[in-house]
Formats: structure tokens, C-alpha cells, sequence
């Protein structure tokens, strides 16, 4: 879209998959169904959840906070990803793509706060396991949701009015198939050091949930190496191995595409959309399934769910087939 050096931008252009435009219509094929994995799943998780008390611990609590911020991450940039692949529709106004960054930074953030908080719940259930449900009680679970959520709100508040003040003339072509604040801040043709600084303090904030979540497990390390019975570490580095995963799932994304935008010489546009849409993908995706297939509770309660459906449909379908002998 050509635009004047006198006339301000009124829409901003996403794109897809650079070479593969041709491609787009079957792309969006397993698009789609990633979507739709990670939508079932992480409903499935929150479903499972509120329905079966005997899941009402912090754990699960923590874990229902995960499935919420996925949830998050999957609709905030869902919208733009189908119509560029299905649709080939890569127009956004700059108001839908500032709402759209500030959902998606703003759940980014929630679900590094919430991997934090699950360290934390971690190392309080090996270090002190006798003082575990008297530390971590289901008021003081929902005082720290509220307040996760209230830091992710207020961290990422500001990015759309910064972004707003900008004036926009000469460029409109963003780099990935979604809005970020460093993305469309680039496009701009005025000053933008405070948006610059802002989003390296909200980056730093994320850095140092990283970096608190390894010292959470330098912490767990040190007091499983207590333990005298290698059979009982085994066990109890287990049941860290969902928030592990899910730790990976978040972060290595991130680290590999800041990578490669500050230390790449020859990037490839190709990787860098690639592990972007990894980044939004992924963790929604693999969660559910991670913490299937690694926490028995989540597992046996999903797949009593499944069978209980199965048994009421093969109970309706005889009891329709016995109306109908008898009508017979």
C-alpha cells in the first residue's frame, strides 16, 4: 500500500508466510486445528478443574491461571492469523492492532508471572511439604491471582497510548501476522525513546521472572540433593517436571528470537516469523498435553470424563435401539 510523505497511515499491513503467499489457504489448515487443540485443551484443563474437588489445591489453581493466560494468547491472536491465511486479509487498523499488542504483551506477561508463581508453589511443596497447605491457602491463591493480574494489566497499560502518541507516515508493513509494541513502534516517524525504554523495563520484568523461576529450582535442586534415597529424588524432581516443561515450552522462544534480532548477522525473515508464531503457538498447544500426560490427577479425571461420555452415548444409542424393537 503506497502511501504519501504528507498523509498519516490509516492501516497498518501484517503478513503471513514471506514466499509462501500462494500457500496461505493450506497453511491455514493445521492452523486452524492448533487452534483448536489449544482452545479444547486449555478448556478441557479449566473444565476438569472447577468440576472435581478433589482439585481445589494450589497447585491446580496455579495451573488453571496457566490455562487462562494460554487461552488468552490463543484469541488475541487468532483473529488476524486466520484472515491472513484464510482470507489473505492483511489490513489492521492501528487502533485493532494496539488493542491487539496490549492483550497479547499483557498475557504474555501474565503467563510468566504465573510459570513464577508455579516455581514458587514448587519449592514450597518440597522444602517445607508439612507447612505446604497452611502457606499456600486457597484466599492467599486468589490474592496472588488478582495480583498477577493486576501487575500484567499495569505493566503493559501504557503500550497502546505510547504507541497512539506516534505519528506514522512513510511505513506500514509490520513483520509478523500479529501486532507487537517493537514491531509497530519501528514504523514510526517520530520519537520514540520512551517507547523504547518502557519496552526494555517490561522485557526486564520478564527476565527477571525468568530468572527468579531458576533460582526457584537451584533452591528445589538443592533440597533434593538432601534426600538420602535416589528412588524419593526421582519422585520428587517428577512432579516438577510439567512446570519444567511448560518453563521451556515459554521461554525458549522468546530467548532464541531476541537472539537472533540482536546478535544474527545475516537473519533469515522467514525463521524470525517462524519462531514468532512458535512463541504464540506453542505454549497454548503443548500445556494441556504436557500436564495430560504428566500429572495422573489431570489425566485420570480427563479420561473418566471421556469414558463416562462414551458410556451415556452407548447407553442412549441401546436405549433408542430397545424403543425401537419394541415399537417393532
Amino acid at each position: 500500500m503506497a502511501v504519501l510523505n504528507n498523509s498519516e497511515v490509516q492501516l497498518f499491513l501484517l503478513i503471513g508466510i514471506p514466499g509462501l503467499e500462494h500457500a496461505h489457504a493450506w497453511i491455514s489448515v493445521p492452523i486452524c486445528l492448533l487452534y483448536l487443540v489449544a482452545i479444547m485443551g486449555n478448556s478441557t484443563i479449566l473444565f476438569i478443574i472447577k468440576t472435581e474437588p478433589s482439585l481445589h489445591e494450589p497447585m491446580y489453581y496455579f495451573l488453571a491461571m496457566l490455562a487462562v493466560s494460554d487461552l488468552g494468547l490463543s484469541f488475541s491472536s487468532l483473529p488476524t492469523m486466520l484472515r491472513i491465511f484464510l482470507f489473505n486479509a492483511m489490513e489492521i487498523s492501528p487502533n485493532a492492532c494496539f488493542a491487539q499488542e496490549f492483550f497479547i504483551h499483557g498475557f504474555t506477561v501474565m503467563e510468566s508471572s504465573v510459570l513464577l508463581v508455579m516455581s514458587l508453589d514448587r519449592f514450597l511443596a518440597i522444602h517445607n511439604p508439612l507447612r505446604y497447605n497452611s502457606l499456600l491457602t486457597s484466599n492467599r491463591v486468589a490474592e496472588m491471582g488478582l495480583i498477577l493480574a493486576t501487575r500484567s494489566l499495569l505493566l503493559v497499560l501504557p503500550f497502546p497510548f505510547t504507541l497512539r502518541r506516534l505519528k506514522y507516515f512513510q511505513k506500514n508493513v509490520l513483520s509478523h501476522s500479529y501486532c507487537l509494541h517493537q514491531d509497530t513502534m519501528k514504523l514510526a516517524c517520530s520519537d520514540h525513546k520512551i517507547n523504547v525504554i518502557y519496552g526494555f523495563f517490561v522485557a526486564l520484568c520478564t527476565m527477571l521472572d525468568l530468572a527468579f523461576i531458576v533460582l526457584s529450582y537451584t533452591l528445589i535442586l538443592k533440597t533434593v540433593l538432601s534426600i538420602a534415597s535416589l528412588a524419593e529424588r526421582l519422585k520428587t524432581l517428577n512432579t516438577c517436571v510439567s512446570h519444567f516443561c511448560a518453563v521451556l515450552i515459554f521461554y525458549v522462544p522468546i530467548i532464541t528470537l531476541a537472539a537472533m534480532h540482536r546478535f544474527a548477522k545475516h537473519k533469515s525473515p522467514l525463521a524470525i516469523i517462524l519462531i514468532a508464531d512458535t512463541f504464540l503457538l506453542l505454549p497454548p498447544l503443548m500445556n494441556p498435553i504436557v500436564y495430560c500426560v504428566k500429572t495422573q490427577q489431570i489425566r485420570e479425571k480427563v479420561l473418566g470424563k471421556l469414558s463416562n461420555i462414551c458410556r451415556r452415548q452407548d447407553e442412549d444409542e441401546m436405549l433408542t435401539y430397545g424403543t425401537q424393537l419394541t415399537n417393532g
